[in-house]
């Protein structure tokens, strides 16, 4: 005898929308230009899954309309902050549109800066560059902003080792006192419930990038050391959370290995590096990178 069981469906999430809006906002102050090139990710959730369980398409705000709603945005309002512009796109939808219960934006800007000479160089520590500053916006309930950096490189020829770890019949990696420490960022805080911030202020007076690499470097001098790539998570969020209240911040590591050149009749005392994954000539191997990741919140003495 055949026995059919009867299920219930319930759907969990169901959203759509448009990824990789890629464009250039110029703004010109006399003979000054301003650019601002990003690159934008909106999702919509609506009130119904109409579209999604019968095929009606009714609600459904086409994904091209999306994009020119984002390029429109971006005509008339300009891009004062990525903050205010996922702002200003996730009011449109809530407000414009009565079937859109719930929109997520990303935005994500290339950096471009204006030529300039270094004021100060640190002796040892190098930032290669970052190849984007994120936004992460999204409504449901109040409006929760979120904003970070990914893709910063970093570099510290010394002050960096790893020792003291535990230790058994499988350990064979050798403790370092003296290593390089190398990683690619990502970092991401938040601001909490969105208040009327000035996030100009908060990016530029309070210097988050500034204090990201304070904290990796330590005083251009003299620098400061680092035990482990955890203890360098750490320094930079204790940094950065004097200025908003919760971080993320993931290492991805590099590792890279003195080779061995006795058999050459040299002595390879770090004068020379390699990395093979950036293609720079030199004389280490590089490794498999491996990420550190932490979340740490502030929160206030009663």
């Amino acid at each position: 005898m055949l026995s059919l069981r009867r299920y219930h469906y319930q759907v969990l999430n169901c959203e759509y929308g448009k990824n990789t809006i890629k464009f250039l906002r110029l703004h010109r102050e006399g003979k000054k230009h301003f650019v601002k090139e990003v690159e934008v990710c909106t999702h919509l959730r609506l009130t119904s899954a109409q579209e999604y369980l019968e095929g009606n398409n009714s609600l459904v705000i086409p994904t091209d309309t999306i994009k020119n709603i984002v390029l429109v945005l971006a005509k008339k309002n300009g891009i004062p902050t990525l903050e205010q512009f996922a702002i200003d796109i996730c009011k449109h939808f809530m407000t414009t549109f009565c079937q859109v219960a719930y929109v997520k934006t990303y935005v994500q800007e290339v950096p471009w800066q204006r030529l300039h000479e270094v004021s100060k160089i640190l002796i040892h520590s190098i930032c290669l560059c970052w190849t984007h500053i994120v936004s992460y916006f999204w409504i449901t309930g109040p409006l929760v902003v979120f904003a970070g950096i990914k893709d910063l490189k970093l570099m510290k020829t010394t002050q960096s080792g790893f020792e003291g770890f535990y230790k058994n019949e499988h350990t064979t990696l050798p403790e370092r006192h003296d290593r390089i420490l190398c990683g690619e960022l990502f970092c991401k805080w938040s601001y909490g419930e969105c208040k009327d911030f000035d996030f100009d202020c908060i990016w530029y007076t309070n210097k988050i990038c500034e204090c990201i690499l304070e904290a990796f470097a330590g005083p251009p001098d003299c620098g400061e050391y680092s035990p482990s790539y955890q203890k360098t998570v750490n320094s930079i969020q204790m940094l950065v959370l004097s200025k908003v209240q919760v971080i993320e911040v993931i290492l991805n590591n590099t590792f890279y290995n003195v080779v061995d050149m006795k058999n050459l009749g040299l002595t390879n005392d770090k004068e020379v590096s390699k990395c093979s994954k950036y293609n720079l000539p030199g004389l280490f191997r590089n490794t498999q990178p491996k990420s550190i990741a932490a979340v740490l919140h502030r929160a206030e003495l009663k």
